[in-house]
């Protein structure tokens, strides 16, 4: 991915995921992993921890302790 230098990687790569979600690439209930989106997207931990954070608020995903996040059922 090339980055805009103009914004923050973790709004260009939860805008990605965002998109992703919406187009059913991930589909509800996919995991969405921290250690995956690192290495897809060259980034530190802290800036995926944003992206998930981010997605959460929204209520596109949802993160369970210990086993992690995954694509939020939608609701009709």
């Amino acid at each position: 991915m090339d980055f805009d230098p103009t914004r923050p990687k973790w709004t260009q790569i939860a805008d990605l995921l965002r998109e992703r979600i919406a187009t059913g690439e991930y589909p509800p209930h996919f995991m969405i992993s921290e250690k995956q989106m690192e290495q897809e997207f060259g980034v530190a931990r802290l800036t995926v921890r944003k992206v998930t954070r981010a997605l959460r608020e929204e209520g596109l995903i949802v993160t369970t302790p210990g086993m992690g996040s995954f694509v939020a059922k939608r609701e009709q």
